[in-house]
């Protein structure tokens, strides 16, 4: 079988490649072993946003009262239910996969694929058939796994990760959560607002650590007030299970002791699917577990590309999506531009939501950058109080000097969905001015991106 691209893995990386690389007129494959899509799809940012739904959705019920309508009969969640709805927005985000690949003519072949050379690989499927593929390029996008602390050892069922959080068949009465990174603080959420007493521990000062320390402070107190405990400065040493119990032993600056909870969720971080895919025996280069790459996302030998959680940089999904158009186009010959690094939007989906993008005021002053800060609260914002959901506010940090956005972060409602103004403005060296000037609708959460830059310059108006 001979193609002029072969794209091993069909996560957000692996099938936005495949689809580019048809597009621009490429004969292409893919080898994916189970479903299309990749964790993303199935067993990440999709269901556990189909999870977080069920939860707000609960949670708006609970609190029907607030907004005056009368809940006179009790509502509690069906957890097999909420798990099944999340399953089948997952299952139907594959099957759309699925389409595009038949409407772009993509040859999906299944099995685990095995680089041989430069040109060919081995796909070995479950009846241990083997098919050799040939092709002019190849692009590595195998993704992600979830990484397993020494002395916590995932056995699936009382020591979990992300994949099996997404389908427990039944709601624990308790968890701790290790970890406190997005996947961490979402999946707490979630099953908090379900009914299970949830805990979190944290091995850094702060939750969220790589988020602003306002931002995760701000997170710390809303998640507390959601019943949620949180253990920061705080190691695990081992996970122990008796029975129908998991003993978390950890220590902090109080010394040694121990948490018993139902399951345990271990949600440190993830690794990368590099093993016994060929890299060692065609010399691939490896730097710090990851395979090394230029800014076109060639390796060392000429016609083999990597993208996405292989690679250095942020392991998300827009991420490797982007690296894939970049590469494709660099292949087919486009005069394409590199990504920036520097202006690469997170977000994280708990409630309240947390969206980012640049730097923090923390490395502002690490940098010994001069800088300035224009903040508002949501609790001053009309359209927050209309809906109910005030926690929270917008922080945005200016060059002193040039005016320049050079990091924005926000925490409250819906924050997801503002965060592209802010890397739009950055992409284009917009400034404070720019916002201040810029006509926002009325009311609106938008409005306080514009207030938080009039407050940079001493001239905001409460709403």
């Amino acid at each position: 079988m001979n193609f002029d691209l072969v794209v091993l893995g069909s996560g957000p990386g692996g099938y936005v490649a495949a689809i580019r690389a048809a597009q621009n007129g490429l004969n292409v494959a893919v080898i994916e072993k189970t479903e299309l899509g990749g964790v993303c799809l199935n067993w990440g940012c999709i269901p556990t946003k189909a999870l977080l739904k069920s939860a707000q959705v609960y949670n708006y019920i609970k609190n029907a009262d607030k907004y005056g309508i009368d809940v006179s009969a009790d509502v509690n969640p069906d957890f097999k239910a909420v798990i099944e709805r999340s399953r089948l927005v997952a299952s139907n985000m594959s099957k759309g996969i699925e389409f595009l690949f038949k409407k772009n003519k993509i040859t999906v072949v299944r099995g685990f694929g095995k680089l041989i050379n430069k040109n060919q690989l081995s796909v070995i499927d479950e009846d241990k058939n083997e098919k050799i593929l040939s092709a002019k390029h190849i692009i590595i996008a195998t993704g992600a796994r979830s990484k397993e602390l020494s002395g916590v050892k995932q056995d699936g069922k009382k020591i979990i990760g992300y994949r099996e959080a997404l389908a427990l068949e039944k709601l624990p009465k308790s968890m701790t959560v290790i970890g406190s990174g997005a996947i961490g603080t979402e999946l707490a959420f979630f099953y908090a607002s379900m009914g299970t007493e949830v805990t979190i521990i944290e091995f850094l000062p702060t939750i969220v650590p790589l988020e602003d320390l306002e931002v995760s402070k701000q997170l710390a107190r809303s998640l507390k007030k959601a019943g949620i405990k949180i253990m920061t400065s705080t190691e695990v040493q081992n996970v122990d299970v008796f029975g129908d119990d998991c003993i978390v032993s950890y220590s902090n600056k109080k010394g040694e002791s121990s948490i018993t909870s139902e399951v345990v969720l271990s949600a440190v971080g993830v690794v990368p699917n590099i093993e016994n895919i060929g890299l060692e025996e065609l010399n691939i280069q490896i730097e710090k577990n990851k395979i090394k790459v230029d800014e076109y996302y060639k390796t060392n030998i000429d016609g083999i590309y990597a993208i996405g959680d292989i690679i250095h940089g942020p392991a998300l999904a827009h991420v490797a999506s982007a690296e894939a158009i970049t590469c494709v186009e660099n292949i087919v010959g486009m005069d394409t531009p590199t990504i920036d690094y520097t202006n690469i939007p997170s977000c994280v989906y708990c409630v309240p939501e947390i969206a980012s993008v640049g730097i923090t005021e923390q490395e502002a002053k690490e940098k010994e950058i001069q800088y300035k800060v224009g903040k508002f609260p949501f609790i001053a914002s009309g359209k927050a109080a209309a809906a109910g959901n005030k926690d929270g506010f917008i922080k945005l940090i200016f060059d002193e000097k040039s005016d320049e956005l050079i990091g924005a972060h926000f925490i409250g409602d819906n924050v997801t969905e503002m965060i592209a103004e802010m890397v739009v403005l950055k992409k284009l060296k917009g400034k404070a001015i720019d916002l201040i000037k810029t006509i926002h609708p009325h009311p609106s959460l938008s409005e306080a991106i514009m207030e938080a830059a009039a407050d940079a310059h001493d001239e905001a108006v409460h709403l």
